[in-house]
């Protein structure tokens, strides 16, 4: 094995020429014995910064991790919360469950998803210690005041350009154009097929949960859902609009149910409104997910419906039947002439193709600093 080797510009010389070995360290033999122990034990001081997110499951906080000579690393905290248990021992064994889920998804490491740091428990309250990620979610970014707020900072060509590349207004709000739309839900597969390998799935795909990184790329986020789709909970979670049809029917998440709530959010990302906007009751969910592949004409803008390739990708994404859905999220990314990556080639051949992670990592760049002067201001 190749070593490092240290340089000292000023070494101690013996009389002979020979560099002199230091005896007189007293940590010499601490280190010995910290090498030799193999084992090791020591207490993680966190600092809460800000409240992240909060729902059914509990709260999420941007935490400053400390460590020795003023090292300190940013993560993200996820307190389960026991109020929504009938009692401990329910609270128990569910935490026993999301910890073994943790640990699956912990060794994952895959680009387009969100790393598990740690599970741990602080007077038996249950917390989850994940990358933070320093971006933007879907949800937040889709939000029409964010489109009026960089018009106002950006020049003529450069507003231009955000809109034929990037983002433009949409019916209620803005859609992403069809390259990137589609670079994101790339991402979001690669993600997907990474935890589907493992035996997960994530079960609750929706826009607060997919963030683009301030350096470009997707990320899937929050496994607070997750669980083995070869050994579901007796109870479950998601979020109804985003759920496919045989969840909501009461069936338990497959691979198939992850790729069609991801359907579900290329759809409002290409058509810059909320497809079950308004629907509240699940016999009306299911009835709008059964139609939804026959509205795309209705709901999509015309640089996307004249895209054959593209729209039988979104069809097959949001099929109501999952054996009609993608067998996998491989084959959604890479099947021949009908996945989202033969869409992207398709641009190419057309030279309408951009760097899209960098075009987003510019964008996102943009809305930083224009929310840290507003920060300024206050």
């Amino acid at each position: 094995m190749l070593t490092t080797t240290r340089l000292d510009a000023n070494p101690t010389l013996t009389f002979d020429g020979d560099e002199a070995v230091q005896t007189d360290n007293e940590l010499v033999e601490c280190y010995q014995d910290v090498i030799s122990d193999r084992r090791l034990s020591w207490t993680a001081h966190h600092h809460w910064k800000r409240c992240l997110g909060s729902g059914g499951q509990g709260v999420v906080y941007l935490s400053e991790r400390r460590g020795a000579e003023g090292f300190t690393l940013p993560v993200a905290v996820k307190v389960f919360s026991p109020e929504v248990f009938p009692d401990a021992r329910a609270y128990d064994e569910e935490m026993l469950r999301m910890g073994g889920v943790a640990a699956t998804v912990a060794q994952i490491q895959q680009d387009n998803l969100a790393g598990v740091q740690n599970f741990v428990d602080r007077q038996r309250i249950r917390m989850m210690v994940m990358e933070w990620i320093d971006g933007y979610d879907l949800q937040r970014l889709m939000v029409p005041s964010m489109l009026v707020k960089i018009k106002a900072r950006v020049s003529s060509r450069r507003w231009a350009r955000i809109n034929n590349i990037l983002v433009t207004a949409g019916p209620e709000q803005p859609r992403l154009k069809p390259g990137v739309a589609v670079a994101v839900v790339r991402d979001g597969l690669a993600a997907l097929a990474a935890l589907h390998r493992e035996g997960i799935v994530h079960s609750d795909i929706k826009p607060s949960n997919i963030m683009l990184k301030q350096t470009g790329p997707a990320k899937i986020i929050d496994i607070g859902s997750a669980f083995p789709y070869e050994a579901p909970p007796s109870n479950r979670t998601c979020t109804p609009a985003y759920a496919a049809p045989e969840v909501l029917e009461g069936q338990a998440s497959m691979p198939q149910s992850d790729l069609a709530s991801l359907g579900y959010v290329l759809i409002e990302l290409l058509a810059g409104r909320k497809p079950f906007a308004g629907l509240k009751y699940r016999t009306e969910l299911l009835e709008a997910k059964r139609v939804l592949p026959h509205r795309l004409t209705e709901l999509l803008p015309t640089e996307v419906t004249v895209n054959e390739l593209l729209m039988n990708f979104c069809r097959r994404l949001i099929a109501p039947d999952p054996n009609c859905r993608f067998p996998s999220a491989e084959a959604a990314e890479l099947v021949d002439e009908e996945g989202a990556a033969a869409f992207h080639k398709q641009l190419v051949k057309g030279d309408l193709s951009s760097e899209y992670d960098n075009e987003i990592r510019i964008w996102l760049e943009e809305l930083k600093e224009l929310e840290e002067d507003a920060a300024d201001d206050e």
